[in-house]
């Protein structure tokens, strides 16, 4: 896809190829419906949980795949 607000016009042989994008609107950052989210500790494998203290939902060291996995409290 092309850069957004541009036309892109392409010819390959007897075909053209007309592209027109437009940029959307911003969608909504970080707060849906009363919810908050704290990525900003972000890891690999992060599982998104709630946390109560905070109020927030969020992605961090504390909850991973391999802390689940690995000697994880069910």
């Amino acid at each position: 896809m092309s850069s957004p607000n541009s036309i892109t016009v392409s010819q390959v042989s007897d075909v053209t190829t007309v592209e027109i994008t437009t940029q959307g609107p911003q969608g909504p950052s970080g707060s849906i419906e009363g919810l908050t989210f704290d990525v900003s500790g972000k890891v690999n494998d992060a599982i998104l949980y709630y946390d109560s203290t905070s109020g927030n939902f969020k992605a961090d060291s504390t909850t991973t795949k391999l802390t689940l996995v690995d000697g994880g409290n069910f």
